[in-house]
């Protein structure tokens, strides 16, 4: 692995162990989101996670980091096909989305909530459009193809790969699990705690989200 790889992963390992602690340091002086904010540098600040991209988006058009400049994002990876993991994480994260807009519904303007399928093969426009529906109305379900998702995957340090189940007639894939939160610019700031509450992943997007 390079040392530009290693130090990415490293970020990504430091934000998890932070993002757990963000609660923690709220809870004893709720009052200082504001000065966090201007004195402190996000986890995965200069981070190289991230890049351009155009996809398929739920309505069959075309979807490209350039058409959120100047928006916040959470990206989260996974497919509509998965039995475990995605849905519990994905729930978590949009209800920790619905309970910031709730507290600071400018929040609501400032925020794109974006799923990237790494099943394109079963996860087509008609399909995402359905599965993201389910979590929050305004979650962009992206897909394309196994090229263009490959692609993406790699700028956003996603690994993922098909692995066939004996006796069942669907496949499963295997993938990396980050709930990312980047900057208007695209800049990564910091990893949501998808396996915390609803609460926990509110308190990660208003620290950063200004």
């Amino acid at each position: 692995m390079s040392g530009l790889m290693m130090n990415n992963f490293q970020k990504i390992a430091s934000a998890i162990s932070l993002a757990t602690l963000v609660p923690l340091l709220s809870a004893c002086n709720p009052s200082s989101n504001s000065t966090a904010n201007s004195a402190e540098e996000p986890p995965l600040a200069g981070a190289k996670i991230g890049g351009t991209f155009t996809l398929t988006n739920q309505d069959g058009g075309k979807t490209s980091d350039s058409d959120m400049v100047g928006q916040y994002r959470i990206m989260y990876f996974g497919y509509s096909y998965c039995p475990d993991v995605c849905p519990v994480d994905l729930q978590k994260v949009m209800q920790g989305l619905a309970v910031a807009e709730k507290s600071e519904p400018q929040l609501a303007k400032k925020i794109q909530p974006i799923f990237v399928t790494i099943d394109p093969e079963r996860d087509g426009p008609e399909q995402l459009k359905q599965y993201v529906s389910a979590f929050h109305p305004r979650l962009i379900g992206l897909t394309g193809s196994a090229e263009e998702i490959a692609d993406v995957a790699k700028k956003f340090l996603i690994i993922y790969n098909r692995r066939e189940v004996e006796g069942m007639s669907e496949y499963l894939m295997d993938h990396s699990r980050q709930a990312y939160l980047f900057g208007p610019q695209g800049e990564p700031l910091a990893m949501l705690p998808y396996d915390g509450t609803p609460d926990e992943v509110a308190a990660e997007i208003q620290r950063w989200v200004s």
